[in-house]
């Protein structure tokens, strides 16, 4: 290392970013010393002032590492800091950061919440940011933000908002492309209109009766967990859609065009057969679908699906190379009616890859009647897994069924295997 030149040097430690390590590295020699401040990414991990000889205060150690550095271009803290020590940061080095993640740890902190300025307030000195992550937030003020005209990556992870302030952050973002909110509670209605957005990934923690509204013309991926009213009138550039809801029941789904849609996924407990059907109409030309949802009914009733005749289904769907079904869709498919209208002509003609979950013996002539027709008409089938999960009965229809399956693996088994 003695040999290198300097730019080499500097070259070199610029890619440290461990903040400890950094410091280590000042240690070494004053050539190493002089080359540290051309780091770019500085990184304080949660442990980083666990030891017991750390004499000094996080704040102030934080507050020198990032003053000696002459361009920080992205600062992660994940140790806990104040709010005055946020601001001395912020106010040498918010100028340069491109890239800022902090842990707030206050999401029980109601006292901290009425503070002004607070954390959050301070986070708007870093004013050219273009990726913002934050993880522990209590958003109940609006914090005192200006716009970031840059910002467009933002990445909120375990947080408890206002509805309106929410939206007042979201206002302050007008060119994002990227939104991810993960693990917040608190959203009862949300409305975003964002022009640029392209990713978008939003789970809300609580009741899963929430609503949304999102108006994005340039979407293209869409993941949405705990709404029961969706509503996205634009997506003739949507690729990528998933919507699901572990907690409560999908009520409502109102979406745009969807030709360009290849990925869809559909999870839940309970959905309206009205928002399955219209999902599954709207989706006509996927070429990947993953359904996980249990049952139907429009109120506290849960029921099965209704009969779904096979060969609409994928007369409706010529474009699908790949279908993970869950049991109460394939038990749909395996009615007794579904596979009486078969055609000459008909074909599955994509299809390559299918996925079943099998959770009930019941109605198993029908079910090993829909695995051949699969075989039969899935003219590109290359694999099928069938999965079994434990089922809930003691007659010996369910080994006889598994008996079938497992002969029906033994015939295909170039195909079929089992899991």
């Amino acid at each position: 290392m003695d040999a290198l030149p300097d730019a080499i040097l500097q070259c070199i430690l610029s890619r440290i970013t461990n903040a400890r390590d950094v410091s280590s590295c000042n240690c070494v020699s004053k050539r190493w010393k002089d080359s540290t401040p051309y780091v770019r990414t500085l990184y304080f991990p949660r442990s980083s002032f666990d030891s017991p000889s750390s004499s000094e205060g996080a704040d102030n150690v934080i507050k020198r590492m990032v003053s000696r550095v002459v361009k920080l271009e992205e600062l992660i803290v994940y140790c806990p800091f104040s709010p005055d020590g946020l601001a001395s940061w912020l106010s040498l080095v918010g100028h340069s950061l491109l890239q800022l993640e902090l842990r707030m740890d206050n999401l029980s902190d109601n006292q901290g919440s009425h503070e002004s300025p607070s954390k959050l307030d301070y986070v708007g000195l870093a004013n050219n940011l273009e990726s913002l992550k934050l993880w522990g937030v209590l958003m109940v003020r609006t914090p005192n933000w200006d716009v970031f005209p840059n910002l467009k990556n933002l990445e909120i992870i375990g947080a408890r908002f206002e509805d309106h302030v929410l939206c007042a952050v979201l206002h302050t973002c007008p060119v994002l492309t990227r939104l991810l909110l993960l693990g917040c509670e608190g959203v009862r209605s949300l409305s975003i209109e964002l022009p640029c957005l392209e990713q978008c990934k939003l789970d809300f923690y609580g009741m899963g009766n929430s609503s949304l509204t999102l108006i994005s013309p340039k979407i293209e991926s869409l993941e949405v967990q705990g709404c029961s009213w969706i509503r996205v009138p634009e997506t003739k550039h949507l690729r990528k859609l998933s919507v699901s809801n572990t907690a409560g029941r999908v009520y409502m789904v109102d979406f745009g065009n969807l030709s360009a849609l290849e990925f869809l996924c559909m999870r839940g407990i309970q959905w309206c057969w009205d928002a399955i059907c219209k999902m599954l109409k709207l989706a006509s030309e996927v070429k990947h679908l993953f359904m996980k949802v249990e049952f139907t009914g429009d109120y506290d009733a849960l029921q099965p699906f209704p009969e779904i005749d096979f060969v609409d289904f994928f007369n409706s769907h010529q474009k699908l190379q790949k279908f993970d079904i869950h049991g109460a869709m394939f038990a749909a498919l395996c009615q007794k009616n579904s596979l009486k209208h078969v055609d000459s002509g008909f074909v599955i003609p994509f299809l390559e890859e299918v996925v079943i979950t099998v959770r009930s013996p019941l109605n198993a002539e029908q079910k090993m009647s829909t695995l051949e027709s699969l075989l039969k008409y899935g003219k590109s089938l290359r694999s099928m897994v069938i999965k079994i999960l434990e089922m809930k009965s003691c007659h010996s229809s369910a080994d006889d069924f598994f008996d079938e399956i497992c002969r029906f693996r033994y015939m295909n088994h170039s195909i079929v295997r089992i899991e």
